[in-house]
């Protein structure tokens, strides 16, 4: 020890009148040192001690003794906050627990302090009160250790298959509600039974074909069915006005809904030929307006018995044929056209009737298309030759909205499939168009039509003169009165009932 130096135990320090020594003061210098050390550092580190020492060491009471700690050991408040020295051999620095000192024997200690704060041994962090804690860095070894051990210790991944049910909110089919009313409801059983209706009493009569017993009776019935000509006879005679009244024609009208329109009042002592247009697929307005009375034909045309025609064809179908005759449909054969016109009436000889043919038939359903108005009307003229040869006039008659019931492919974007479907019209003498619209329970997928308005209006009769040797410049001139009429009606009425068109009217074939 120095001969200056200041005794270390209580009792000579108190004798000495001398505050009590810490643990820390203690510890600062060893016993053995013989270096001396400057004024100003010793007051500089007496200072620090001392606010060490009041901060983390409690003071002793006089009375007891204070046992001195070893000269070689630290306290642990300066082990805790100071970083460990580095030992000097020969004015050369070792490293102390594996890590280098910068520090060299005649640098100061505020160097080395600096030299330490860059080096990424300690980590020092702060907590909410700024009470600080200090913990040795791990090296770069355990640290890539413990990252291998923690990818060992996750769970591998599982590879799921989709989720069951994914996807039906995003459904671009819309689903009618439940809460539909019950007349909406009746409505769509109206147009579906109409719909398959020929469909449907096919089916009926090959079921009853399976049962034995009934076969004495569908035997004849299918070999009157054959042979009939109940459908071009033109005396009516199985016509039921009752039926055509039925309520049930409202609910089949209003679904779309549909309208009837009249141009002018037409005399009840003359006979004509409504032309319909255009065919659509189905001609649901043509059913409506004069298969029926649900749009007031009666009312509008008194005095007038019309007469839709369809294809003969239709009247070979068991149970259907008898359904079509009783509704009042004929044939649209020429013998049931001459038959019609010149047989009945308040005079016998057809004055009062009406015949509806849909001049177009199964080839404009090709052109059936939503927007659009092309009528395959070019070289249809043998209505116009009918119509000279009864004495009939000619009333042309067009519906907005018959094209706009379903959607079917674009000929012109499927010119093939459009090719077929006229081969099999030229061989069949009927057509199938490929079309959708919605369903019985959606709004998108189906063979049900939309639920779009129906306006069918009369237009004025082309007035004929009645000749048994139509002369064809003569048809051409009533043809062309004809086109004019239509064309008209269309011009007159589009901007109320055609808005959303995306064409106008065009004379096809």
């Amino acid at each position: 020890m120095s001969q200056n130096a200041s005794p270390s135990q209580p009792q000579d320090r108190l004798q000495a009148d001398l505050t009590p020594k810490s643990y820390a003061e203690a510890a600062e210098k060893p016993a053995d040192a013989g270096q001396k050390k400057s004024k100003g550092s010793k007051k500089k580190k007496s200072k620090s001690n001392g606010s060490l020492n009041n901060a983390s060491v409690p003071q002793p009471q006089d009375d007891l003794p204070v046992p001195q700690p070893p000269a070689s050991e630290k306290s642990f408040a300066d082990a805790a906050v100071a970083p460990p020295e580095d030992s000097q051999v020969d004015g050369v620095s070792s490293p102390v627990n594996g890590h280098r000192s910068s520090e060299t024997p005649d640098g100061p200690k505020d160097s080395k302090k600096t030299e330490d704060e860059k080096k990424v041994i300690y980590e020092r962090l702060e907590g909410p009160h700024g009470v600080r804690l200090t913990s040795v860095k791990p090296d770069d070894e355990f640290e890539k250790e413990h990252r291998q051990d923690n990818k060992k210790e996750e769970k591998p991944e599982l590879t799921s298959g989709r989720e069951a049910g994914k996807g039906w909110e995003r459904s671009k089919i819309r689903w009618a509600p439940l809460n539909v009313p019950l007349h909406r409801r009746l409505q769509t059983l109206m147009v579906l039974l109409h719909s398959l209706s020929i469909v449907g009493m096919l089916t009926i009569f090959f079921f009853l074909c399976s049962i034995p017993f009934l076969w004495p009776v569908l035997f004849p019935y299918t070999l009157f069915v054959l042979f009939s000509n109940a459908g071009q006879d033109g005396t009516l005679r199985h016509r039921k006005e009752w039926l055509r009244r039925l309520p049930i024609w409202s609910l089949y009208a209003s679904y779309f809904p549909a309208r009837l329109h009249r141009t002018q009042e037409l005399p009840s002592t003359r006979k004509y030929i409504f032309g319909y247009h255009p065919h659509g697929i189905i001609s649901h307005g043509a059913f409506a307006a004069f298969a029926t009375e649900a749009l007031g034909f009666s009312q509008l045309f008194p005095g007038i018995t019309n007469t839709i025609l369809t294809l003969d064809s239709n009247f070979r179908i068991p149970l259907y044929r008898d359904y079509a005759i009783r509704l009042g449909i004929g044939s649209v054969s020429r013998e049931s056209c001459e038959n019609l016109l010149s047989k009945g009436g308040p005079n016998g000889e057809g004055m009062g009737r009406a015949i509806t043919i849909v001049i177009g038939g199964a080839r404009e359903s090709l052109d059936a298309e939503p927007g659009r108005m092309r009528l395959v009307l070019a070289r249809r003229k043998g209505f116009v030759k009918m119509a000279v040869r009864t004495g009939a006039d000619l009333v042309p008659v067009l519906c907005f909205g018959e094209n706009e019931l379903y959607e079917q492919l674009n000929p012109q974007e499927h010119p093939r499939v459009h090719r077929f479907q006229l081969l099999v019209k030229k061989l069949m003498g009927f057509t199938i168009p490929i079309f959708h619209a919605r369903g019985v329970f959606n709004y998108d997928v189906g063979m049900m039509p939309y639920r779009r308005p129906l306006n069918v209006v009369v237009g004025r009769p082309v007035q004929v003169v009645q000749s048994q040797k139509p002369d064809p410049a003569y048809v051409d001139e009533v043809h062309t009165q004809y086109v004019q009429e239509l064309q008209r009606i269309w011009d007159e009425w589009k901007d109320t009932f055609a808005k959303d068109r995306t064409g106008e009217l065009e004379i096809v074939e």
